[in-house]
């Protein structure tokens, strides 16, 4: 009899220390995974969470982060959709690790400004956030933003042909996030041959009175036409700069007849 009932004290031991590794290993003490909320983002300037940015600015990100177990990294990643590189851009990919000291705690806030470049495509990017605590564990959340121009121009309206000894009208809408810091308007003729009476004739002028620190204007002007110019093609060349010095160029021609 007291052997039976010894027996049984080890095989309840045994079942007990037994139970108590299966809890271990069924992470009976496990930390829960990182929860991320609040995840906003937009421009930066403004702190926008309008999902909108703009390039040759800088993009806001912004989240809440729940961490039971203390961080160990938190990764962003920023990339386009199949976007279509114009002449002068360039894609954009952007991938960063935080391991900065005031992250690397228990419920961080995470708040970063990124620099977007002002010679990328625009349209949408799609943005991902992931946080990693010390056990490996880790939780992503996503969204996109539009990245626009800093600059956009539309409606225009500029003479195709002069003649001169005239002006010709100039007319386009100019919106400007930043904006307008001045506008420069640069005319030239293409190795045009000057003939008797004749003067070779190169127009640049810069426009800020009524435009400067618009964010959005009508640029409206007429320009002189010398009755010596040469007859010919001219090329012309808007600029308009805002005031966080981004540019953006607008290029066509001009007849320029004798009469």
């Amino acid at each position: 009899m007291k052997t039976n009932f010894k027996s049984l004290a080890i095989i309840a031991l045994g079942a007990f220390a037994l139970h108590s590794c299966s809890s271990d290993d069924d992470g009976g003490s496990s930390v829960a995974a990182p929860e991320i909320s609040n995840f906003e983002y937009g421009e930066g300037s403004s702190h926008s969470t309008e999902q909108v940015a703009y390039k040759g600015s800088d993009i806001h990100l912004e989240a809440e982060i729940n961490a039971p177990g203390t961080v160990s990294s938190i990764e962003l990643s920023i990339h386009g959709h199949d976007l279509e590189v114009g002449e002068g851009e360039v894609e954009w990919d952007f991938e960063q690790t935080y391991t900065d000291a005031s992250y690397l705690v228990i419920n961080p806030t995470f708040h970063e400004h990124v620099d977007i470049p002002s010679d990328i495509p625009s349209g949408e990017y799609h943005i991902t956030l992931t946080v990693t605590d010390e056990l490996g564990n880790s939780t992503e959340v996503e969204g996109h933003v539009d990245i626009m121009d800093a600059i956009s121009l539309s409606a225009f309206s500029i003479d195709e042909t002069v003649v001169r000894g005239t002006d010709m009208h100039a007319e386009f809408m100019i919106n400007a996030v930043n904006g307008i810091h001045e506008i420069t308007v640069d005319i030239h003729g293409h190795d045009l041959p000057v003939g008797e009476g004749e003067v070779e004739w190169d127009f640049e002028q810069t426009y800020s009175e009524g435009y400067h620190e618009l964010s959005e204007a009508e640029f409206h002007e007429h320009i002189d036409v010398p009755a010596t110019a040469p007859a010919g093609e001219y090329h012309i060349l808007f600029t308009i700069e805002d005031e966080e010095g981004n540019t953006v160029e607008y290029e066509t021609h001009i007849d320029v007849t004798a009469s």
